[in-house]
């Protein structure tokens, strides 16, 4: 993974990325230290998309899903997501979509916070989920993607707990 200035992203930004849509290598590392080691996690994505996917003055990638012009939503579903999984499947992580869901209403959050959809993945760890983030076919793969596509974006880790009784 790479860092910046901006706070640290893995890959490389497009001319158009928002300041904070980058994972930092601190933070993961954080959450190493956090997150019960082995134990499964279950990612909490809130994502904004951009109106228009933009890849910094670029067109989308050269024979790619993803169309000029392409809404960031699209980007979002049709570059980032089957790049991720391809970038999963060769990092030998198995990882279950448990929910994506469009955001109707924000029912008690700021006035100005809005998100379009959120996503809840289950990996089998946190290393998993970094062996993914912190590789090369990533990085070349799946992340322009994400970087166009996204506005803003909130990943939370967690990690499941027994139901109370």
């Amino acid at each position: 993974m790479t860092g910046t200035s901006d706070g640290g992203t893995t890959g490389g930004a497009p001319g158009g990325a928002e300041p904070g849509l980058g994972l930092a290598e601190e933070a993961l590392a954080a959450a190493a230290r956090v997150v019960p080691e082995g134990s499964p996690v279950v990612m909490v994505n809130l994502l904004r998309y951009r109106e228009v996917a933009d890849y910094g003055g670029s067109p989308a990638p050269a024979g790619g899903p993803v169309t000029a012009g392409a809404s960031g939503r699209a980007a979002y579903a049709d570059g980032y997501l089957p790049a991720f999984a391809a970038v999963a499947a060769q990092a030998g992580v198995e990882l279950e979509v448990l929910y994506y869901g469009q955001v109707h209403a924000a029912l008690v959050a700021p006035p100005a916070e809005r998100w379009d959809d959120v996503v809840l993945v289950r990996y089998p760890s946190l290393a998993g989920f970094r062996r993914i983030v912190g590789s090369p076919a990533y990085a070349q793969q799946a992340d322009a993607h994400r970087l166009a596509a996204l506005a803003d974006w909130r990943l939370v880790a967690t990690s499941p707990l027994a139901p109370p009784s």
